[in-house]
């Protein structure tokens, strides 16, 4: 789903308000999570899943082309970890696996 979609689907679902309000909508959330994380605050959506910022620390990779060793600096990246009612109702989504 893109935001577009998202937007879409709100904007039917709501149909008192306009497309370009649900466009300004999503988009607000979305800068505001987005600035939240930026400044290394924690967002936690109950049902949903949190948002955190985890360090990855700095490590010796290699150059694919040449297999040279160069040196990757440390730097914080967002992680998302699912709350247990997605992990749930996604867990329903796969299908049966047959073990036999």
């Amino acid at each position: 789903m893109t935001r577009s979609d998202l937007v879409n689907q709100l904007a039917e679902r709501f149909t008192q308000i306009t497309v370009k309000d649900t466009e300004y909508a999503v988009k607000t959330v979305l800068d505001a999570m987005s600035d939240a994380l930026a400044r290394g605050h924690r967002i936690e959506i109950r049902g949903f899943g949190s948002f955190s910022i985890s360090r990855r620390p700095p490590r010796v990779g290699r150059n694919p082309r040449s297999g040279e060793q160069v040196t990757i600096p440390e730097k914080l990246v967002p992680h998302f970890k699912p709350g247990k009612a997605l992990r749930e109702a996604v867990d329903k989504q796969l299908p049966a696996v047959d073990k036999t």
